[in-house]
């Protein structure tokens, strides 16, 4: 019991001499610092002192102290909001599968409507939409991936289509003279999509924008549509034609089976692929391109696939590319084919894409006969 009672006035004293040490030492250091060089005087102060001062100063000032205050507050929140909100109004994943040309982008008699429809997706995506690809640092489309990779994909799928409208389609034979606005079409369609008006690390002097060049490639399209339709221009509607477009489709789409394959080796074990919803999106846009294209094509071409017997074919076909133009999950992820549980969107959209190929080609083998 002595001990004890010995032990607890130990402590005691020994917890009332930190106290008093501590207090001490704060009473030093607060009377240091009332009493330090410049206080009071605004010589020395602290940043904290200073920015109170600033803040003095503007209120001493009638009717200004208030002004500033709010515009700096409101600057800083509009600062604050304007990417987030600027990204919810820009983006646009327009990926309407009933898509129709109008206007002055619609086929007109006698015209083509797959080159209507080349017209009407160049208008809709870079007039209405806001090309969003080339979008400088400080706007807020530059801060989307979606978008723009969809954009890009669509672009692609017209620039291939507009190679085979100029060596096939669009003139009698391969020995006969190119037609002149398609040729122009397909050379302004091939302009990379991420080129804006100026760019310091290529050349201080302002260049064509990608969205300046695909206006240029429309009015082309426009232009040839409206010499067809007055019978001035050629659009070739044969068996081997048809072969040839759907072919060179087919090679693009397993070049695009390849980039898919790529990143599911290479990445489906990744943690986080932040890559996956630019290439899910990238092939997205590019089988929405073809299934409108082929849908327009299937009208172009309707007494070839009667004549054929390839009607139910040609219906299946674009049944497939619809499908997979058509996936939109919420959340891309690029998860392990045999997953149990995290999903492989880019395997699924793989499926179709293959699917579509697969079908094509037994369209053109058919047509070959």
């Amino acid at each position: 019991m002595a001990f004890r009672e010995s032990a607890e006035r130990l402590g005691a004293s020994l917890w009332g001499w930190t106290r008093d040490s501590f207090t001490g030492m704060g009473d030093w250091v607060r009377h240091r610092w009332m009493y330090r060089k410049g206080f009071g005087s605004g010589t020395g102060a602290s940043g904290e002192s200073r920015i109170g001062g600033f803040w003095k100063n503007l209120n001493d000032r009638p009717g200004f102290g208030g002004v500033a205050k709010r515009a700096i507050v409101a600057v800083l929140i509009l600062l604050f909001l304007y990417y987030p909100i600027g990204m919810f109004l820009v983006n646009n994943v327009d990926d309407d599968l009933d898509f129709a040309p109008s206007g002055e982008n619609a086929a007109p008699p006698n015209g083509s409507r797959a080159v209507a429809v080349m017209a009407g997706l160049i208008d809709r995506e870079v007039n209405e939409n806001s090309w969003t690809a080339n979008d400088p640092f400080f706007q807020p489309g530059s801060m989307l991936d979606n978008m723009p990779s969809f954009q890009t994909g669509i672009m692609s799928a017209l620039a291939r289509f507009s190679f085979e409208m100029t060596d096939q389609v669009g003139r009698t034979r391969g020995s006969s003279e190119a037609d002149v606005d398609l040729q122009k079409a397909a050379g302004l369609l091939q302009y990379p999509g991420n080129v804006w008006i100026w760019n310091p690390s290529v050349s201080l002097a302002p260049r064509a924008s990608s969205e300046s060049q695909y206006r240029d490639a429309r009015k082309a399209l426009i232009r040839y549509n409206a010499r067809l339709s007055a019978g001035n221009a050629t659009y070739e509607r044969r068996a081997d034609n048809l072969m040839a477009t759907i072919e060179r489709i087919s090679s693009d789409l397993g070049s695009q089976s390849a980039v898919l394959d790529d990143e599911v080796r290479d990445h489906s074990s990744d943690w986080i692929d932040t890559n996956a919803d630019n290439v899910f999106y990238n092939t997205k846009g590019k089988l929405y391109g073809y299934y409108l294209i082929l849908n327009a094509l299937g009208e172009d071409f309707a007494s070839v696939i009667k004549e054929k017997g390839l009607t139910k074919s040609w219906a299946q076909m674009l049944d497939t590319f619809r499908e997979g133009a058509g996936l939109s999950p919420l959340v891309v992820i690029n998860g392990s084919p045999d997953a149990m549980f995290q999903p492989s969107h880019l395997a699924a959209q793989g499926f179709y894409l293959l699917r579509a190929r697969t079908q094509a080609r037994e369209v053109a083998n058919v047509l070959l006969k």
